[in-house]
């Protein structure tokens, strides 16, 4: 077997149709975890009824959308309208190239690893703008052009939130971070760069509450209203794909990946990646959806100051003791308190209208 995986050719085949296997099926889990885990916090069922427990519920409303007539605007762009999810699509599976499942159980090893992840998740939203251009509709250019701003704004401060860990890890290669969390995970080293690359990756990837691209009460259904049949359903699979590839680097960078005890390698990694993602459920039953000015102000005048200092602190540290495992404990406690003291501060001193509306009606 070792032989077999020395062989380029074999490795390449092996993980390339693990790793679409692995979406895939992943994808379905998350679906019902989240339709369960809604319902539980909302004081109701959930899907229960289609096989055991509802597990099937994903199965049956995957069979009833593909059977669903394609319907395309008179006025749309016909190719670039068919075009659009499979570009939303295909960038989304590229990302778990680069995820390691154990200590070099992934499909390649990059040295530049982590900026690859982002250079291809990128490519994602082109798909989302191609939807809504396409379609002759206006709702859906506003959601498209609302994608492109989120896109702009979120994306420095989500590549700035994981400089610091890089500084720690000293390399970019995925499999690198996770091997420098041996000792510490580098959430509680780098509390800060979490909280801003987890809320920077949600409005990325248009979940709650930043998922202005399809707001209904605005914009009917967003980019995707035109969209019906198999071609809705690949958007719809895009973003529970990007949910889990954004769980499944948040694991890699934040929770040590594969790396914990009793359980085997490739367990521990799951269960870091699902908890992750209900942590996202979590905050979509909790917190209401934003309004497109405050998406704004939270990147510029929140997330990316913070981001700035974040590595200027991440930095001092590392030059006063300049290897992770020389890094003390103590350190856990001082990053939480200056993550506390820099969040409190920073949002009472910028005003971003949170919890009221502006009007100029008297």
């Amino acid at each position: 077997m070792t032989e077999l995986f020395a062989n380029p050719w074999f490795h390449w085949a092996f993980y390339t149709v693990l790793l679409i296997s692995f979406a895939l099926g992943a994808v379905m889990g998350l679906i019902y975890i989240e339709r369960r885990g809604m319902g539980r916090m909302q004081s109701r069922l959930g899907p229960n009824r289609t096989g055991p427990f509802g597990l099937l519920q994903a199965v049956a409303d995957a069979v009833k959308v593909l059977l669903k007539e394609d319907i395309v605007p008179a006025n749309a762009d016909k190719v670039v309208h068919w075009l659009a999810p499979i570009v939303a699509f295909v960038p989304v599976l590229l990302i778990f190239a680069v995820v390691p499942f154990m200590n070099g159980a992934m499909l390649a090893d990059l040295n530049i690893g982590i900026l690859y992840v982002f250079a291809i998740g990128s490519i994602s939203s082109v798909g989302i703008f191609m939807a809504g251009w396409s379609s002759s509709n206006k709702y859906s250019l506003l959601g498209a052009m609302r994608d492109v701003a989120s896109i702009v704004s979120y994306e420095i401060p989500l590549v700035l939130a994981i400089i610091g860990v890089v500084i720690l890890a000293g390399s970019l290669s995925t499999n690198e971070i996770v091997k420098a969390q041996a000792n510490i995970p580098f959430i509680l080293l780098q509390p800060l760069g979490f909280i801003i690359f987890f809320a920077a990756a949600c409005a990325e990837i248009n979940r709650s509450p930043f998922d202005l691209l399809e707001a209904d009460s605005e914009l009917v259904a967003g980019f995707h209203t035109e969209y019906s049949g198999m071609k809705f359903a690949m958007f719809y699979l895009v973003e529970y794909a990007e949910a889990l590839a954004m769980c499944a680097i948040i694991s890699t960078i934040f929770l040590g990946g594969w790396q914990g005890p009793v359980l085997p390698p490739w367990l521990w990694f799951l269960v870091k990646t699902f908890g992750m993602f209900y942590v996202m459920v979590w905050t979509r039953t909790t917190f209401p959806r934003v309004r497109i000015d405050q998406l704004m102000a939270l990147a510029w005048k929140f997330m990316l100051p913070l981001a700035l200092i974040n590595i200027v602190v991440t930095a001092i540290e590392v030059v006063i003791w300049p290897t992770p495992a020389g890094l003390p404990w103590v350190l856990i406690i001082v990053n939480f308190a200056v993550a506390g003291i820099l969040i409190v501060t920073w949002s009472r001193l910028m005003k971003y209208g949170w919890g009221r509306v502006e009007t100029t009606l008297r």
